[in-house]
C-alpha cells in the first residue's frame, strides 16, 4: 500500500490509542486550553508544573510553537493547582507567568469553563434518559462527532457531563450570513454523478488497466477521488437519515460521443440534481436537455460562456479572485504605498488598471498608484528601490504568474534594507509560488486569494479524513475534498426540501475546505466563496478573510 501511507496509519492508530489512554486512564479529567500570542509548549507546561514532553504527549503533533487561537489539552488538576497558586499570591502577581492565560476567576472547574467554551461550541448537559440516538436527533450529529469533541464519552454517558455538540461557526460580519444545514424529515434524493472513468477503454486489457493506474493518470486520479469523496457526503448523509439514490455514470472519453448516449438511454430528468461532467461544453450539453440543476464541479476558463441558467458552477471565476483582493486592500489598508507589477501582456495590464481604478475610489487608499514592468524579460531591483519607501507601509500586488518576474520580485523584496518593511499580495497563484522557497514567502508576508483553506484543527476536517481512511485506507487528496464539499453542500440544501437555487440565495456555507457563496450571482448560479490567505514567518498559514 506505499511506506507513506503506512506511515499515516501507524500515525492515526498512535493517536486513537493514545486519546484512549488520555480518556480512561485512572479516571484524569481534562480541559481544553485556547493557545494564547507568545505560548509555547514549553511555557504552558512550565504554567502547568508538567514536563514538556508530558504536554506534547497529551496533544499527539502539537508543535513546540502551538498555532494562537488553537485548543490543546490540559489536565485539569494542574489548571486548578494553578489557579489556587494564583489566588494565593495575588498581591504578587508578578511572581506567577500568566500573561496568556485569561479569565482565571472563575475558570476553576470544567463547569467553570463551558462560559469560554459557547463563544466556540454548542454546549449540553447530559441528562437522566439522554443517549447517543438521542442527542444524534436533537443535534444532527453522530457518535463519533460526538467523541472527537468528547474523548470521555468512550466511557459512556453520565448524568451531569458537560459536552461540547458542536462547533459554532466563525463569527462574521453583517454581511455573511450563513446558511442554516436543515433536513427535511423522510427526505428522499435522486442523484447522478457524471465523470471520465474511461473503464470501457481498459475493461478487456488488465494490463493496460494497471497501467494507467501506475502512470498516474491524471483525469482517472480527479475523476476516482472526486468519486471516493462524493461518496463519503452521500454516506454521511444517510446515517443523518437522508434517502439517496446514487448512480454513477462513466461519460468516457470526450471521442467517443458516451455524454449524449447516457443522455438519450438514461432519463437524467429523474433525478434532483446532476453533478458533473468535468468538461465544460459536456455540463452545457447536459444542461441543455434537462431541466434540473447541473453541477459543475471544476474550473474551466469557458465557464464564462454558460448561459443556461440550470449551472451551477461551483468554482468562482478569475476575476472575481482580483475584486475579492481589491476588497480585502480597501478594508485594510490605512496608509502608505501601493506598487503593482505586470509581466507587460495586456491580459496582466488590464488586471492592473481595473483594480487600480478601483482602489482609487477608496478614500483610504493613495491615489499615486505605482506600475512596474520587465525590462528584457525581468524587473531589476533598482527599480523597487525607486519607488518603495522607508518607514512605511509598502504593499506590493503581482498580477502576473510569469516564472521569472515572480521570482525576481521575490528575491529583490527579501534583501531590502532593514528599514524598508513590504508585504506581497497576488490575485493569480499559480505553481509558479510552489517553486519558490516558503521561507522567502513567509519573509515577505506573501498574501493570496485562494478557493480553498484547510484548518486541520477543525472538527469538520478531522471527521472527514477519518471516515475517508477508514473507508479508503488512505488520507483524501484535494479532489477527493472538493468531491466531498461540493456534494455535501448540494445535497444537504436539497435535503431541505426547498427548491435548490432558493437555498443558494439563503446564504454562504463552509464546508471542509471550500467556502460557498452564490448570493451574489446573476444568470447562471456561480459561487463566489473565497479565502485570503497569508503565509506567517513560523512558515503556517492563516486565513485572514
Amino acid at each position: 500500500m506505499g511506506i507513506e501511507y503506512m506511515k499515516h496509519l501507524k500515525f492515526f492508530v498512535f493517536l486513537c490509542i493514545l486519546s484512549f489512554t488520555v480518556s480512561c486512564g485512572q479516571q484524569n479529567r481534562y480541559i481544553q486550553y485556547k493557545v494564547k500570542k507568545g505560548d509555547s509548549a514549553s511555557k504552558i507546561a512550565e504554567k502547568l508544573d508538567m514536563s514538556t514532553r508530558d504536554l506534547i504527549r497529551l496533544n499527539p503533533g502539537m508543535d513546540t510553537l502551538p498555532k494562537v487561537n488553537s485548543y490543546i489539552v490540559v489536565p485539569q488538576k494542574k489548571w486548578d493547582l494553578l489557579n489556587k497558586r494564583i489566588r494565593e499570591n495575588k498581591e504578587n502577581l508578578s511572581q506567577v507567568t500568566i500573561d496568556s492565560i485569561n479569565d482565571l476567576d472563575g475558570l476553576n472547574t470544567q463547569l467553570d469553563l463551558t462560559d469560554e467554551f459557547r463563544s466556540k461550541y454548542v454546549i449540553y448537559e447530559v441528562k437522566k434518559g439522554d443517549t447517543f440516538y438521542s442527542l444524534g436527533k436533537t443535534f444532527d450529529v453522530t457518535r463519533g462527532e460526538l467523541l472527537l469533541l468528547n474523548p470521555e464519552l468512550k466511557e459512556g454517558l453520565k448524568l451531569g457531563m458537560i459536552l461540547k455538540i458542536k462547533e459554532i461557526p466563525l463569527e462574521v460580519t453583517i454581511d455573511e450570513v450563513y446558511y442554516d444545514d436543515y433536513i427535511k424529515r423522510n427526505k428522499d434524493l435522486k442523484v447522478a454523478l457524471l465523470l471520465p472513468f474511461r473503464a470501457a477503454r481498459y475493461s478487456n486489457d488488465s494490463t493496460r488497466l494497471k497501467e494507467i493506474f501506475a502512470n498516474n493518470s491524471a483525469l482517472v486520479n480527479i475523476a476516482t477521488d472526486f468519486y471516493l469523496g462524493a461518496e463519503i457526503a452521500v454516506d454521511s448523509l444517510r446515517r443523518k437519515g437522508v434517502k439517496i439514490d446514487f448512480n454513477v455514470f462513466d461519460t468516457g472519453d470526450r471521442r467517443t460521443n458516451e455524454i449524449n448516449r447516457i443522455i438519450s438511454n438514461k432519463n437524467l430528468n429523474s433525478n434532483d440534481v446532476i453533478i458533473g461532467p468535468l468538461y465544460s461544453e459536456e455540463v452545457q450539453t447536459v444542461a441543455s436537455n434537462v431541466n434540473i440543476p447541473v453541477i459543475f464541479p471544476v474550473y474551466s476558463k469557458n465557464q464564462s460562456d454558460f448561459n443556461a441558467s440550470n449551472i451551477i458552477k461551483t468554482s468562482p471565476d478569475k476575476k472575481v479572485f482580483r475584486e475579492e483582493l481589491e476588497n480585502y486592500i480597501k478594508e485594510n489598508f490605512t496608509g502608505g504605498n501601493i506598487i503593482m507589477v505586470s509581466d507587460g501582456k495586456s491580459e496582466s495590464i488590464q488586471a492592473i488598471k481595473n483594480m487600480r481604478y478601483s482602489l482609487q475610489q477608496a478614500d483610504t487608499i493613495v491615489k499615486n498608484i505605482y506600475t512596474l514592468t520587465p525590462s528584457n524579460g525581468y524587473i531589476a531591483k533598482s527599480k523597487f528601490l525607486n519607488v518603495l519607501k522607508p518607514n512605511t507601509k509598502n504593499w506590493i500586488i503581482i498580477a502576473t504568474d510569469d516564472m521569472v518576474i515572480v521570482s525576481d520580485v521575490v528575491n529583490s523584496l527579501i534583501s531590502l534594507p532593514k528599514e524598508t518593511t513590504v508585504k506581497l499580495f497576488t490575485f493569480d497563484k499559480g505553481d509558479v509560488y510552489d517553486k519558490i522557497d516558503n521561507s522567502k514567502l513567509a519573509k515577505i508576508g506573501f498574501t493570496y486569494v485562494s478557493d480553498d483553506f484547510v484548518d486541520e484543527t477543525s472538527l469538520a476536517s478531522r471527521v472527514f479524513r477519518k471516515q475517508y481512511l477508514n473507508k479508503n485506507n488512505a488520507l483524501p487528496s484535494f479532489y477527493a475534498t472538493k468531491g466531498f464539499d461540493i456534494t455535501y453542500d448540494i445535497l444537504i440544501r436539497l435535503a431541505s426540501g426547498n427548491d435548490l437555487k432558493s437555498t443558494l440565495k439563503e446564504g454562504m456555507s463552509a464546508r471542509v475546505e471550500t467556502k460557498f457563496d452564490y448570493r451574489n450571482s446573476e444568470f447562471t448560479s456561480e459561487n463566489k466563496g473565497l479565502f485570503i490567505v497569508q503565509y506567517n514567518k513560523d512558515l503556517s498559514l492563516s486565513r485572514l478573510k
